[in-house]
C-alpha cells in the first residue's frame, strides 16, 4: 500500500492528540469490525472552534486523518467545521488507497458526533434539528463490512 509523504507524517508526528477535559462537545465513533475507532473532543467559544484533540485506536490512515481533521476545524466556526467533508480530509493528505478511505469518512463523523454533543450540551436545538444540522448517521462502510 503506497502512502504520500504527508500520510506517513501525520501518522508518525500527530497533531493535536489528547483530551480536552473540559470539552465543550466529545465525539467517538468508529466500527470494532475493521478496529479503528475515534474520539474527538472540542472546546468550542463565541461560535469557534478554539481547541481541538483527538484519541484513535486504529491503523496509520485512522491516526493520519484524524490528526489533519484536527488541524483542519481548530480556528473554524461551528459551521465551516461542519462543512468539511471526508473528501477534503482525503485531499489534504495527498490521497489514500481505496481500502482506508473509510478512516476519512470516520474523521468526518468524529467531527460532526462532537458538534451534535456540544450543541446537545447547549441545549438551544431539539435532537432532529441536531440530526438534520450534524448530517449524523450510522457508520456504513463497505470495508467494516467484510
Amino acid at each position: 500500500m503506497e502512502y504520500s509523504e504527508k500520510v506517513v507524517d501525520h501518522y508518525t508526528n500527530p497533531r493535536n492528540v489528547g483530551k480536552i477535559e473540559d470539552a465543550s462537545g466529545v465525539g467517538e465513533v468508529g466500527n470494532p469490525v475493521c478496529g479503528d475507532i475515534m474520539k474527538m473532543f472540542i472546546k468550542v467559544e463565541n461560535n469557534i472552534i478554539k481547541d481541538v484533540k483527538f484519541k484513535t485506536f486504529g491503523c496509520g490512515a485512522a491516526i493520519a486523518t484524524s490528526s489533519i481533521s484536527t488541524e483542519m476545524i481548530k480556528g473554524k466556526t461551528i459551521e465551516e467545521a461542519l462543512a468539511l467533508k471526508n473528501t477534503d480530509v482525503v485531499n489534504s493528505l495527498g490521497g489514500l488507497p481505496p481500502v482506508k478511505l473509510h478512516c476519512s469518512v470516520l474523521a468526518e463523523e468524529a467531527i460532526h458526533e462532537a458538534i451534535a454533543d456540544y450543541y446537545r450540551k447547549e441545549r438551544k436545538l431539539s435532537e432532529e434539528e441536531i440530526i438534520k444540522k450534524c448530517n449524523l448517521k450510522e457508520h456504513h462502510c463497505e470495508h467494516c463490512e467484510q
